[in-house]
């Protein structure tokens, strides 16, 4: 039998999600007797944990992400299509892809993850961009450098400016590194760069509607986060629950807080992929499964990462890196078990979560750290800002990616400059229009009236 009739004859899995969870189940499926599909919209795998420094500057795009292809090219039965999934068929067990293929399935793993939840007020991501992506990660780099550069621009023109303040929604790991990060480039990476503002004058506050930053944290290091973060500067503000977000400001009840930059760390909703399985998910979109990753009547379908609902002593998994790294790796086990021994499938394993700690950093050489293998022990400051940065240097995926970030930290934690502040599409920003109009009316004048005595005055005739 030639390999191309051998081909026909294996089973298929359909993979949809190239994020830590897809891409794990990929390479444990890597080599083995199935005919793989990997299906994402972008071709490239982001590793999350280092978004926020991409949108801080301190990283560029191509440090932090790797083509899809190249990561499994040595698994010639992977095949990936840059596609999107728009409807799925359990019966027929079948995948329909924006561009129109309709694709068969033997084994379905459905790991798109999530996106951002604005709790129905989805005119707010307009003002207040969450981070998801790389597209997500460079939006913010642009505001967050336009309130300066504009600030800038503003001083010259009136001699004041309005107040450098941001305003982060929501206390998480995301809302906590980004507050971390805003602080440190204000007051140690831009401090000379500018000759009319003083950028350490810059204010950043954590709204959470919670008791507590880090809910996921020990107390202890919860504590520990609220005294590094003060220690830069940064307002934590917890059981405050936003009402509205505005160009310029955000509201809380009857309070406003003024916001040159509005950033959202709040909240995430499944994929909807999930939904398209025409079985129940809970108020965030998550698809509750069994123990062997699969939902309710779908033996040969398996959701992972954050799509997936699966609690475990009581506790849902959190939809974070580690558990979306193993559940891919148990959906592959699973899946070539099945394929091996059927009759036997009933005694595999169900998967559990190996939690191996938690990691939060905050600013330069400060962090949290909760670590639980292979010992359990806790830990803040420089010890545990150093042990953020060799966990995520080791689980970056690319020998160049490793060698590029260490690098990019060397050189921006020893000279204390970071050296991608690209501000990349328009020059506006949500609260700039209004802003210029009651206090730079210079700038709508240039806007509209060209400068033809200036370009005369340069000719040459």
């Amino acid at each position: 039998m030639n390999d191309s009739q051998s081909s026909k004859s294996r089973p298929k899995v359909i993979i949809l999600g190239a994020g830590f969870a897809g891409l794990n189940a990929a390479k444990t499926l890597g080599s083995s007797h199935v005919d793989v599909t990997i299906i994402d919209r972008n071709n490239h795998h982001t590793f999350h944990p280092l978004l926020y420094q991409v949108a801080l500057a301190v990283l560029s795009p191509g440090d932090i992400a790797q083509p899809i292809r190249s990561i499994l090219s040595n698994h010639k039965n992977v095949e990936v299509l840059m596609d999107e999934a728009c409807q799925i068929d359990v019966v027929a067990q079948t995948v329909s892809l924006k561009t129109g293929i309709k694709l068969p399935y033997d084994f379905l793993i459905v790991a798109t993850g999530s996106t951002h939840s604005y709790f129905g007020k989805e005119e707010w991501a307009n003002i207040a961009p969450g981070l998801k992506t790389i597209e997500d990660a460079t939006e913010i780099r642009r505001r967050v450098l336009l309130t300066y550069e504009l600030a800038e621009r503003q001083m010259v023109e009136t001699g004041s400016h309005s107040p450098l303040k941001f305003v982060i929604v929501g206390g998480g790991p995301t809302g906590v590194e980004l507050a971390g990060a805003i602080s440190d480039i204000a007051n140690l990476y831009m401090l000379r760069d500018f000759r009319h503002i003083d950028t350490s004058s810059t204010e950043v506050c954590i709204l959470e509607g919670s008791n507590s930053i880090l809910a996921a944290y020990p107390e202890e290091l919860r504590q520990k986060a609220v005294q590094q973060l003060e220690a830069l500067g940064v307002q934590v503000r917890t059981g405050f629950h936003v009402t509205d977000v505005q160009p310029g400001y955000v509201m809380v009840g009857s309070e406003r807080i003024e916001s040159a930059c509005t950033l959202w760390a709040a909240g995430v909703q499944g994929s909807p992929l999930g939904r398209m399985l025409g079985l129940d998910v809970d108020k965030r979109g998550r698809v509750p499964i069994d123990q062997f990753l699969n939902p309710k009547s779908l033996p040969n379908v398996f959701v992972c990462g954050d799509l997936a609902y699966l609690e475990q002593d009581g506790t849902a998994i959190p939809g974070v890196a580690q558990p979306a790294m193993q559940m891919g790796t148990y959906a592959g086990r699973r899946i070539k078990h099945l394929m091996q021994a059927r009759e036997s499938a009933k005694n595999f394993p169900g998967f559990r979560y190996f939690d191996k700690g938690n990691i939060a950093t905050i600013g330069r050489k400060a962090a949290v750290a909760e670590i639980r293998w292979p010992f359990r022990a806790y830990w803040s400051g420089l010890l545990a800002w150093l042990t953020w940065m060799g966990v995520h240097i080791f689980f970056l995926i690319g020998f160049r990616n490793r060698i590029s970030v260490f690098v990019s930290w060397a050189r921006t934690y020893i000279s204390r400059r970071d050296g991608v502040r690209l501000i990349v599409g328009s020059g506006q920003l949500p609260a700039w229009d209004s802003l210029c109009k009651e206090t730079m009316p210079v700038f709508e004048q240039c806007d509209t009236e060209p400068i033809e005595p200036a370009l005369q005055a340069t000719s040459l005739t």
